[in-house]
C-alpha cells in the first residue's frame, strides 16, 4: 500500500515536470505547423462522427427521461432550458471530454509508445529534430484547442437532440423551442462551461504523451500505456470537473 501510494506521487511529480517542459518547449522555434494541422484534423475532424451521434442521443434520452416528471408538475414548457442548461454546463463537457479519453488519449498513448519501443523517437534525436516538439507539443496544442470546439459541437447537436425528443410526445416549433433555450441561458452558464473543456483538452493530450514518450521497452507496454493513458485521464476529467465546479460556486 505504501509502495503504490510512493509510485503514485512520483508518478504524479514526474508528470508534472513532463508539463513543465511543455510550456518551455511551447514557444521554442521552429514551430511545426503543419504537424499542428495534421493533429487537429486527425483529433478533431475525425472524431466528428462519434461526437454526433453521442451529443444526438444525450439530448434525446435526457429530454424523453425528463419530461414525465416535469408534466406531472405542469412545468412542461420548462423542458427546453432545462435540456440545454443540462447540456450545455455538465453532461456535453463530461460525457465528450470522456469519448475524446478514450478515442484520443488512448490513441496518442499507443503511437507514441510504439515510436518509442521501437526507437524511432531516439533515431529522431539522432537527426537532430526535437521529438518532444514535433511529437507532444503539437499533440497537446491540438487537443486543447479541438476538444471545446467538439463540445460545442456536441452541445449544438444535442440540443437538436432534445428538439426531436419534445417532436415525440408534442408538436414545438422550432425557432419557439430555440427561443426558450436563448431566454434561459445567461453568460454565467457558458463562460465555466466554456474554460473547463480547455482543461479537459490540455489534461487529455498531456497525459496521453506522457505516457507514451515514457514507455518502457517491449511491445507490452505499448498497450499498457495506452490503457493507463485512458483510467488517468478519465479520472483527470472528473478531478477538474469537481474543482471546477467548486470555483464556479464560490465565485460565480
Amino acid at each position: 500500500m505504501i509502495v503504490a501510494i510512493k509510485n503514485t506521487f512520483a508518478e504524479i511529480g514526474e508528470t508534472t515536470l513532463f508539463a513543465k517542459r511543455f510550456f518551455k518547449e511551447v514557444f521554442i522555434p521552429p514551430y511545426e505547423t503543419k504537424e499542428f494541422l495534421k493533429q487537429c484534423y486527425v483529433i478533431g475532424y475525425k472524431s466528428l462522427p462519434l461526437v454526433a451521434i453521442t451529443g444526438f442521443i444525450m439530448g434525446l434520452v435526457l429530454t424523453l427521461q425528463s419530461r414525465p416528471t416535469l408534466v406531472k408538475f405542469g412545468a412542461e414548457s420548462w423542458l427546453p432550458g432545462m435540456v440545454a442548461l443540462s447540456l450545455i454546463r455538465e453532461i456535453a463537457p463530461v460525457i465528450t471530454a470522456l469519448i475524446c479519453a478514450g478515442k484520443i488519449s488512448s490513441g496518442i498513448g499507443a503511437e507514441l509508445g510504439s515510436m518509442k519501443v521501437t526507437e524511432q523517437i531516439d533515431a529522431m534525436e539522432v537527426s537532430a529534430v526535437n521529438p518532444y516538439n514535433y511529437l507532444v507539443v503539437t499533440r497537446v496544442l491540438a487537443c486543447t484547442l479541438m476538444v471545446p470546439l467538439l463540445v460545442f459541437f456536441a452541445d449544438a447537436v444535442g440540443i437538436i437532440g432534445g428538439y426531436v425528443g419534445i417532436n415525440i410526445h408534442g408538436d414545438v416549433n422550432f425557432y419557439r423551442f430555440l427561443t426558450q433555450i436563448i431566454q434561459s441561458l445567461e453568460f454565467l452558464d457558458l463562460f465555466p462551461a466554456t474554460i473547463k473543456t480547455f482543461f479537459f483538452g490540455f489534461f487529455i493530450g498531456m497525459i496521453g504523451c506522457y505516457k507514451g514518450f515514457n514507455a518502457s521497452n517491449g511491445t507490452e507496454s505499448v498497450g499498457q500505456a495506452a490503457n493507463s493513458a485512458v483510467v488517468t485521464a478519465s479520472l483527470s476529467i472528473f478531478i477538474i470537473d469537481m474543482v471546477a465546479v467548486q470555483i464556479t460556486d464560490l465565485f460565480f
